[in-house]
C-alpha cells in the first residue's frame, strides 16, 4: 500500500509541476504560448484557462491527500525505537544494600618535609 501511494504521489507531483507551468499570466492565454490565436485554441476561448485552473485544484487535493496518508503510514511504522535498550550483564555483581568495599588506592609518594633553615645570626653589633 505504501509503494503504491507512494508511486501515486510522485505522478500527482510531476503532473502539478507541468499543470502549474502550463499556465500563462493573465496578459496571455496558452494558445498564444504555442503561436496560435485565442480562437484557435485547443478548448476554445477561454477553456484552457478554466480546464488548467480545475487541473491544478484537483492535482492540489490529490497530492494533499497522498501527502497525509503518507505521513501516517509512517508514523504507525515507527513505534519502536531505534536505541536497543542495554541489557544489564551477566558477570556483573547484584547490587546490595551494604555499600561495596572501595579497592584501596595506590599509596602516593609523600613530598619531604619543608626542612627549617637555621636562624641566621643576628648581625647587629
Amino acid at each position: 500500500m505504501v509503494l503504491f501511494l507512494t508511486i501515486l504521489h510522485i505522478i500527482v507531483c510531476i503532473t502539478l509541476v507541468l499543470v502549474v507551468l502550463l499556465q500563462s499570466g493573465k496578459g496571455a492565454s496558452i494558445g498564444a504560448s504555442f503561436g496560435g490565436g485565442s480562437s484557435q485554441t485547443l478548448f476554445g476561448s477561454r477553456g484552457a484557462g478554466d480546464f488548467l485552473t480545475k487541473l491544478t485544484s484537483v492535482a492540489g487535493a490529490l497530492f494533499m491527500i497522498t501527502s497525509l496518508a503518507l505521513a501516517l503510514y509512517s508514523s504507525k511504522g515507527l513505534q519502536s525505537s531505534v536505541v536497543k535498550p542495554e541489557a544489564p550483564s551477566k558477570s556483573a555483581p547484584a547490587p546490595s544494600d551494604t555499600a561495596p568495599a572501595r579497592p584501596a588506592m595506590p599509596a602516593m609518594p609523600s613530598a619531604p618535609a619543608p626542612s627549617q633553615a637555621p636562624a641566621a645570626p643576628a648581625q647587629g653589633k
